[in-house]
């Protein structure tokens, strides 16, 4: 692959490969694991808006290098911008402003994309890759949302996407961090098509060969080299029963005791890792997530990412707490896995402080999310789960 009309290092961090009928897109940051930088970002909405416009392209084919697709934003940057750059919590927000217009042009693409998740894809990797019309999983294939660690909140219009899977396994998902496989994707909805990652070469050259961009003839292809993964024995989605009868509850503490009580005559250790999951992340992130996730039921994406920035510039802003400053520094940056969450118990977490992350930002010069005009509404991806 090759970078198109441009020589900057910047520019090689998304590498394009055109043939007769569409482009194949590379994230090529393999020593970072493929986290989205923002001038990634930028790259990726500008081949996307383009190639919508250009008749010869029939669709788009979307690919990690190494070993993940993406492990998401580039978070630690943004961090960086917060903490050294004179606390410029707005260096972020321009950040994540570009990253969810991107998500939603994905979300409203006129034109099949293809995301090929051999890999890890986490975070903002998900946002420019479950939007989108095709998503082939792998047995490497390794899906997660760990955001409630980092003092942050599943993002990237995932309050859309999660909220749409089946029962609550979207809350269990995004409140606990927990990790699924390529064959955990297929079942609940997350990926379309599951792959063995020995034929994904042959699934790219038949791909592009195609002189269509009808979902049903492109579907048809990567059905071809498709098949039906089995479910590990331990898998989280055999525990969907338990998960709906917990995750259903109203709050997180609710939650942690239904959980709690359905411990109590079991000894899957799956219930026990779940509740230490829940009970190590920031409460405020939690709170905050569960409340994003459930208004995200009965929202569209392009009203979920709206929302979203609001809570994402209240969170880099800082005003409540500093956990994601804090999460970052612990689980990515000194790597100690012990942050101080501020405030420590979900006891101490107000509702006025959750509704602070809903409200528009107090700030004369940042204006809510502007989304592009869009023609085509999003009833492909996860609206048919």
């Amino acid at each position: 692959m090759e970078p198109v009309n441009s020589s900057s290092d910047d520019a090689d961090q998304v590498l394009v490969e055109e043939n007769s009928h569409g482009i194949k897109v590379l994230l090529n940051r393999p020593n970072q694991l493929n986290a989205l930088s923002f001038q990634m970002i930028s790259r990726l909405l500008e081949l996307f808006l383009a190639c919508e416009e250009d008749c010869n392209v029939k669709l788009t084919i979307l690919k990690g290098k190494g070993r993940a697709f993406s492990s998401g934003g580039d978070v630690s940057a943004v961090v960086r911008d917060i903490t050294e750059a004179r606390g410029n919590w707005k260096l972020g927000a321009k950040y994540f402003q570009k990253e969810y217009i991107l998500n939603f042009v994905i979300a409203t693409y006129s034109k099949p994309q293809v995301s090929i998740l051999n890999g890890i894809v986490m975070g903002g990797g998900a946002g420019a890759s479950i939007h989108g019309r095709f998503r082939v999983a792998t047995e490497n294939s390794v899906f997660a949302m760990p955001e409630t660690a980092l003092g942050l909140f599943p993002d990237v219009g995932a309050s859309y996407f999660l909220s749409r899977l089946p029962g609550f396994f979207g809350e269990y998902v995004g409140l606990t961090g927990s990790r699924l496989d390529g064959a955990e994707m297929l079942a609940c909805g997350l990926a379309t098509h599951f792959v063995p990652s020995v034929r994904l070469s042959l699934l790219e050259e038949a791909l592009c060969k195609v002189n269509a961009n009808n979902p049903a003839v492109i579907s048809a292809i990567i059905d071809e080299f498709s098949q039906q993964p089995c479910l590990r024995e331990k898998s989280s989605y055999h525990q969907l029963d338990i998960i709906n009868k917990c995750f259903s509850q109203r709050t997180i503490e609710e939650i942690i005791s239904a959980l709690e009580r359905a411990s109590v005559n079991s000894t899957d250790n799956w219930i026990s890792s779940t509740i230490k999951s829940l009970k190590t992340a920031s409460p405020t992130s939690l709170k905050i997530s569960l409340r994003s996730i459930r208004e995200g039921r009965v929202q569209g994406v392009g009203q979920c990412l709206v929302r979203e920035y609001r809570m994402v510039c209240n969170v880099i802003r800082g005003e409540v707490n500093k956990d994601f400053v804090e999460g970052c520094r612990a689980i990515l940056l000194d790597k100690d896995k012990n942050p101080k969450w501020e405030p420590s118990k979900l006891e101490l977490v107000s509702d006025d402080m959750v509704d602070h992350y809903f409200s528009k930002v107090d700030d004369e010069d940042l204006e809510d999310l502007k989304l592009p005009t869009r023609s085509n509404l999003p009833v492909h991806a996860i609206a048919k789960l």
